[in-house]
């Protein structure tokens, strides 16, 4: 009873490192291009996940048994306490250190690093690595790229159908309290309203905000686009809860007076806490680093996030929405030449640790818990 108790406890840990790693993904560009503010998008993020992580009950149940580590490891394990408890350690551990570094890793990495981790110490030759190769690597491969061209693409038609409907932009800057239009005049300089002299001293980039002017179809422009980046956030935000929940709960399958949909309440309540709590840092990196972003550009990314995840998650593929919104934020910082490589980077290099650092988490608490339990 004490071992299975454990397992709840390391399992609710691995969907609050969850939440804290992944919870600010979906409105990370709702955050970067000064749609909302950061309180106001986390509050967003945490109610739409919570809704993708309710409805994963009914709508993502083949990532259950997948994420269970069955086919990969021997079925022995697949129901071992041990093996369980020593992947959502492995996990956990992976996730929480990633999210207190500010690195935007895959949860779904660390699940798999941890079952192959744990697999080899308890089974060594008897883990199914070609398993690992088609049902687990090729999707967490392919996603980023596919996220990253579509994201390019996307923005590319809505810039075209922008240019197209002759809807123009207008750029406003912070000073102080007040906020302050400047439009291109005719000789290509920069002019502000012609109301007296005014000097504008603009400290860095993040001061300027680009607004969309005019209407369409009788709705202004602007908030035309601020509500669709907050719905494409939303659907961004019930795509992760909807593809991560499962393979968390499924952790949880052999905790028989819990149940399938107890599991996933637990994951999801964690999630949201993990979330609310220690979300700062990897907001920061999602919303500022990787790339600058308008209104228009974080649209086209969190459709593309969407788009992706949400069809993976009904057809059982475990992709990460880490991945996939990172490629697709890189998509667009491509297209406008804005992308940081140097940051983008730093995040493949953590997304190439996150395998062999849960792997040998994993195996370690395997070990530590079969030698000394």
């Amino acid at each position: 009873m004490f071992i299975t108790l454990l397992l709840i406890a390391a399992v609710a840990f691995l969907a609050y490192s969850n939440g804290a790693n992944d919870n600010f993904k979906g409105v990370a560009s709702l955050y970067g291009s000064r749609t909302t503010s950061y309180r106001t998008a986390l509050t967003w993020a945490t109610i739409t996940t919570a809704a993708g992580s309710l409805c994963s009950i009914f709508l993502a149940s083949a990532l259950l048994s997948k994420f269970k580590g069955k086919g990969l490891v021997p079925d022995e394990l697949v129901g071992s306490e041990y093996f369980l408890l020593s992947v959502a350690l492995g996990a956990g551990c992976t996730v929480i250190l990633a999210t207190r570094f500010g690195f935007p890793i895959s949860t779904t990495h660390g699940l798999t690093g941890a079952m192959v981790g744990s697999g080899l110490v308890a089974a060594g030759s008897q883990v199914q690595l070609g398993v690992l190769g088609t049902a687990f690597m090729l999707p967490l491969l392919l996603s980023p790229l596919m996220a990253c061209v579509l994201g390019g693409l996307l923005y590319a038609v809505f810039h075209w159908a922008r240019l197209g409907l002759r809807i123009s932009k207008q750029t406003c800057v912070c000073v102080g309290n007040e906020l302050h239009v400047i439009q291109p005049a005719t000789d290509g300089m920069t002019s502000t309203p012609a109301a007296g002299s005014l000097t504008v001293t603009v400290a860095e980039q993040g001061v300027c905000i680009e607004r969309y002017a005019g209407t369409f179809s009788g709705v202004n422009c602007q908030q035309l686009m601020d509500t669709a980046h907050f719905i494409s956030a939303g659907v961004v935000s019930f795509a992760r809860g909807l593809n991560d929940t499962p393979k968390i709960a499924a952790l949880l399958a052999i905790v028989s007076f819990l149940g399938g949909h107890t599991s996933m309440i637990v994951v999801a309540v964690a999630m949201a806490i993990g979330g609310l709590i220690h979300s700062a840092r990897i907001a920061e990196t999602m919303s500022h680093k990787i790339t600058a972003m308008n209104h228009g550009q974080g649209f086209s990314a969190n459709l593309a996030t969407g788009m992706l995840v949400i069809c993976a998650s009904l057809f059982g593929l475990p992709v990460s929405t880490t991945h996939v919104s990172v490629g697709a934020l890189f998509g667009i910082g491509v297209t406008t030449g804005q992308a940081d490589y140097k940051v983008v980077s730093g995040i493949l290099l953590s997304w190439v640790l996150t395998l062999p650092c849960a792997a040998l988490i994993g195996g370690s608490s395997y070990w530590l818990l079969t030698t000394f339990a």
